[in-house]
């Protein structure tokens, strides 16, 4: 429980000083969608399902911070130009004002290697569009609805 805790933690504090030096901060995540099913990942410091993703670093576009997020996490190298499905206010549920996501989608890519647990992504998961796990990110979870039913996604994440 407390190995749980303690990357927890240190992301509240990271995301509080964050929030006191920078203006704002940008993520980047996305969604790999082979027909039906999703790519989700679990990590030890956040809770709920998930896309991949994390922090634009500097001098990288959102878009290579997606990707490269998404091979670290999973394993899988995306192919092709996935697409820019909007950019979200994140709240990190009061944690910050200042956090931005921008979601891409991608339909293309292979697995360049095995998926392996480790103490940042502790589960990573294929689930059917309509069978998401209960778990999950609220934010994940509209943008799951929003893709699959071409609904006009809403601005916060």
């Amino acid at each position: 429980m407390q190995q749980k805790l303690l990357p927890r933690w240190r992301m509240r504090i990271y995301l509080a000083l964050v929030g006191m030096w920078r203006r704002m901060t940008i993520g980047a995540r996305i969604m790999l969608v082979d027909g039906d099913m999703v790519l989700l990942v679990r990590q030890s410091y956040v809770r709920g399902w998930q896309f991949p993703g994390g922090g634009v670093e500097p001098g990288e576009t959102a878009l290579e911070a997606a990707m490269r997020e998404c091979f670290e996490e999973t394993g899988f190298q995306v192919k092709g130009a996935p697409k820019l499905q909007g950019v979200f206010h994140n709240d990190n549920g009061g944690l910050t004002i200042r956090d931005h996501v921008c979601f891409f989608v991608a339909t293309e890519f292979h697995e360049a290697h095995a998926f392996t647990p480790n103490a940042e992504i502790v589960e990573m998961g294929w689930f059917h569009h309509q069978e998401l796990p209960q778990e999950m990110n609220d934010g994940a979870r509209r943008r799951v609805g929003e893709f699959f039913t071409a609904t006009t996604p809403s601005d916060k994440w």
